[in-house]
């Protein structure tokens, strides 16, 4: 219970019509969660404007309503406060209504294209193994120190972000590592977080079905970098372009990583092979079970977050080099007669570059690499020729399948992947529909030796189609079919 006065600390306030003395022991944004002394926030959204349910939310006993447009109805029974920005409301009042648990966090933020997912992760492992009491807000998991959640978002709404926090400081967590989506940064939904680092990672073709134009989703993950306050940290990859773009105007100590460019904190590849890497951190030699370029730029930002934080060298470097992969992030085992299989995220076109690059820098070219890969439904459509122009370049036969197609047919969805691929390498490609057997057609048309990439869901368990998922998981899957276990 907390007074409704000391909730809207600190927000944006056009107009208040009733008394902000009341109490308040819910927030709420969904109508159909509203009971006596809820305060009801309306949020306008691309497909539902929640202030068309502000008479349903008082009907059911809202003590407060909070608007960007007033209802036409006055209510006397109802403090009515209007904002010039509900979301970004939300977000404040959510940290308010939980104690600002943030404020006795260390939080991370990392964002970027790609990377997210596996350089909070590793900082996580990392600095558990470390021995300090960690939290995480990932895609794949939700971590209040031992205790494990599932994922719904990259970034979830603010009540959840700040309910996670009050359990984190509760659970005695120091540390919090967390995603921070475009998606989650445009709709104000890290609004009330006090961070203490935010960390790029790069910037590829991605979202734009929400965001536009390449600029505008730029420009929102700028956004993140600008709102940095002076005592926290920015830390870049200068190795991409937008690198450099993101730290300025940027309050924050600034700090940059990078494989090929100069920067603060370089990092060096010696030797690769597909169990592992040797890199050259800080001067040290250092060994990891993960490959590819891209997971060397995940490895020095991890460390470079590591020595802001002012952690031990020598310790963050050996913990580090027995860091696993990320699951669905270049996951690799080996099936019967010594077939390889790769599983990965890469669900972009520079994702899946990087990706095959890595398979490419490290094979003999005496084997066969074969690379299943699809496209989500209801997604940026523009990616999809460039996905199978990428596939098709990089690998000696691809197969085309569906991911998630959601509402949209499958078959046109792998019309589209192959309207990309140039002719000469079009005979090279198959189309099959149904993911399992094309996993199968893979292991079939595969040797001893051989790699099979198997892009595009990583650590995804379903399959979104017409509206359900459908229990689906690439590594299961693949592990039968490759163990010849079905």
């Amino acid at each position: 219970m907390k007074a409704l006065k000391d909730i809207l600390y600190s927000v944006a306030i056009e107009a208040v019509s009733g008394d902000v003395q009341h109490e308040i022991d819910h927030i709420t944004f969904d109508s159909r969660e509203v009971r006596h002394q809820s305060l009801f926030v309306a949020l306008s959204g691309t497909k539902v404007d929640g202030h068309e349910f502000i008479n349903s939310a008082i009907q059911k006993g809202a003590t407060a309503i909070v608007c960007e447009k007033l209802p036409d109805a006055a209510f006397d029974n109802c403090v009515i406060i209007q904002v010039p920005d509900s979301h970004k409301a939300l977000g404040i009042m959510a940290g308010n209504f939980y104690g600002n648990p943030s404020k006795a966090l260390t939080v991370i933020g990392v964002t970027g294209t790609n990377g997210k997912t596996s350089v909070t992760t590793m900082l996580h492992d990392l600095m558990t193994q470390m021995g300090y009491v960690c939290g995480l807000l990932s895609t794949v998991e939700v971590r209040v120190g031992r205790q494990l959640f599932d994922a719904s978002h990259t970034t979830p709404d603010p009540l959840q972000i700040h309910r996670y926090f009050r359990a984190m400081v509760d659970a005695g967590v120091a540390y919090c590592f967390m995603e921070v989506s475009s998606h989650g940064i445009a709709q104000e939904r890290i609004a009330g977080i006090d961070f203490n680092g935010g960390v790029f990672t790069n910037l590829t073709h991605d979202h734009l079905d929400y965001h536009k134009t390449f600029a505008a989703y730029r420009d929102v993950k700028k956004r993140f970098f600008d709102d940095l306050p002076k005592t926290a940290f920015s830390l870049t990859n200068v190795d991409d372009k937008n690198g450099a773009f993101m730290l300025q105007n940027c309050a924050a100590k600034k700090k940059s990583f990078a494989l090929r460019s100069y920067a603060d904190y370089p990092i060096q590849i010696l030797e690769q092979q597909l169990n592992g890497m040797l890199l050259k951190i800080n001067g040290t030699e250092v060994w990891t079970p993960l490959v590819g370029q891209f997971n060397a730029l995940n490895l020095i930002a991890v460390f470079a977050v590591a020595d802001l934080l002012e952690l031990d060298t020598f310790d963050t470097l050996s913990t580090l080099s027995q860091l696993r992969p990320v699951p669905g992030r270049f996951q690799v085992f080996e099936g019967d007669e010594k077939r390889y299989v790769v599983i990965d995220y890469a669900h972009t076109p520079d994702a899946l570059t990087h990706t095959l690059e890595a398979i490419n820098q490290i094979r003999t070219k005496n084997e066969t690499l074969i690379t299943v890969v699809g496209c989500g439904g209801n997604r940026d459509q523009e990616k999809r020729p460039v996905m199978g122009r990428i596939a098709a370049q990089m690998s000696d036969r691809v197969i085309f399948t569906s991911d998630n197609p959601r509402g949209e047919e499958p078959k046109q969805i792998l019309k589209d992947i192959r309207s990309g691929v140039a002719p000469e390498a079009f005979k090279k490609t198959l189309l099959i529909e149904d993911r399992k057997e094309a996993i199968h057609a893979a292991y079939q048309f595969s040797k001893p030796n051989d790699i099979v990439l198997i892009a595009g869901k990583g650590h995804e368990t379903y399959q979104e189609i017409k509206g359900k998922k459908i229990p689906f998981d690439d590594y299961k899957i693949a592990k039968q079919i490759f163990s010849n276990t079905q």
